[in-house]
């Protein structure tokens, strides 16, 4: 019967033409749900409004360049000091995160499974809704935009540290905890080298990362250059856009 069933036709094997139907399906429904239109995308009256938007981009107003510069120096120092704050507290709570360093310990996993709980939380909101956040506790500006990176940046570095400890060679832990060394000494001398190259790595690309969010959340008042962008994109002033 298998046999049979393999000399058959494509066309004949309702698994396969369910398959079909189903992905043919998705796609119509998607086009329908985000109204795609090749008449909207090519229409005359399209393609003039984007020629003109982009002429005007591609001739930068150089009068406000000094005033560009000033706040893309304060987007990138968001970016610097949102990174500096939150390594070593992500770095903390990563140990108490990962499932291998408190799995001997009642009380050490339920500290794992809330931190973990409270870190999925937190990552999960998108750090233009914590600026948002932020801008209403402490006022709009570059310390909003600066704390809102911040805390997803311990989320979301704490949960790429504590995943790095868990993947961690066991035989200098064993070895370490033979001897009679305590939990801290263990961590340090066993767990800490075998991670610390992959944290750099972490830690860096969290900083890239944040450089590119900073300007996201100035567009909602987290200061730095994205701010001045929304302000001349307000005012349809696409040659000052061009130059920021």
């Amino acid at each position: 019967l298998r046999d049979q069933s393999a000399l058959r036709p494509w066309w004949k094997k309702p698994y396969v033409v369910f398959s079909i139907f189903l992905i043919l399906g998705t796609f119509v429904l998607g086009f329908n749900i985000t109204n795609f239109s090749f008449r909207s995308l090519l229409s005359e009256e399209g393609i003039l409004g984007a020629k003109r938007i982009f002429t005007a981009l591609l001739r930068p107003q150089w009068s406000i360049l000094g005033m560009v510069l000033s706040a893309m120096l304060e987007t990138i120092f968001i970016a610097l000091i949102a990174t500096v704050f939150a390594v070593p507290v992500a770095f903390l709570a990563s140990f108490f995160c990962s499932r291998n360093l408190v799995k001997d310990s009642p009380v050490g996993i339920a500290i794992s499974l809330l931190l973990r709980t409270l870190f999925n939380f937190s990552r999960s909101v998108e750090p233009v809704i914590w600026a948002i956040i932020f801008c209403v506790w402490v006022g709009i500006g570059p310390f909003a935009g600066m704390l809102a990176l911040m805390l997803h940046s311990i989320s979301s570095l704490a949960k790429q540290y504590a995943e790095q400890i868990e993947c961690v060679e066991s035989g200098p832990v064993e070895a370490m905890e033979a001897t009679g060394a305590g939990a801290i000494h263990v961590v340090w001398h066993a767990v800490v080298p075998q991670v610390l190259m992959p944290f750099l790595s972490f830690t860096i690309f969290r900083w890239d990362i944040n450089v590119r969010m900073a300007t996201i959340i100035g567009l909602v008042g987290g200061g730095g250059v994205g701010t001045l962008l929304m302000q001349y994109q307000g005012l349809a002033q696409w040659n000052e856009v061009g130059t920021i």
